[in-house]
């Protein structure tokens, strides 16, 4: 089960550090865009659909299992604070199923759409230049799908009464 664990916290860390270049990369782009545009008149072709159909794609999406790994997502603890700790479990138990059954469903789903958009070979056209976005689809499975692995593996580490490292 350890190896699991490492495994599961190794594929984690490793989509947050591209999230993290997603949004490195943006600041980038969109900063060498307004350098390029106000200082030499010349824009950068393509920089409102890098950012929305890469840069924010992949900085909201693929970090989903590194958020959850953490317990870092949005969560109210007015009730379950006072309540026992197997009653916590089990509640984290049901809300963990009940998020894996939602994150998997997204993946499926926006793995059909991706397969779709990559079949037309979807592409957005700025100004004269054509940018192929069906690479980005990808990234809304990818996210969701690793979140629910995260998701089964705390399921699994919460029945058998250990504590999932993070």
């Amino acid at each position: 089960m350890e190896t699991i664990d490492r495994l599961v916290t190794f594929i984690s860390r490793a989509v947050a550090l591209i999230g993290g270049l997603a949004v490195a990369l943006m600041m980038v782009h969109v900063t060498l865009d307004v350098l390029f545009r106000y200082v030499l008149n010349r824009p950068l072709a393509g920089t409102l659909t890098m950012v929305t159909y890469y840069y924010m794609i992949l900085a909201a999406f693929v970090p989903l299992a590194f958020v959850e790994r953490r317990g870092a997502h949005i969560s109210v603890e007015v009730f379950t604070a006072m309540m026992p700790p197997l009653v916590t479990r089990l509640l984290s138990v049901v809300t963990g199923l009940l998020t894996m059954a939602v994150m998997a469903l997204l993946a499926w789903r926006g793995g059909d759409a991706a397969l779709q958009a990559m079949r037309k070979g979807l592409a957005q056209v700025q100004g004269d230049t054509e940018i192929l976005v069906w690479p980005a689809y990808f990234a809304i499975p990818l996210g969701a799908g690793l979140m629910t692995l995260v998701l089964f593996w705390q399921i699994v580490t919460a029945l058998s009464g250990r504590e999932a490292r993070a």
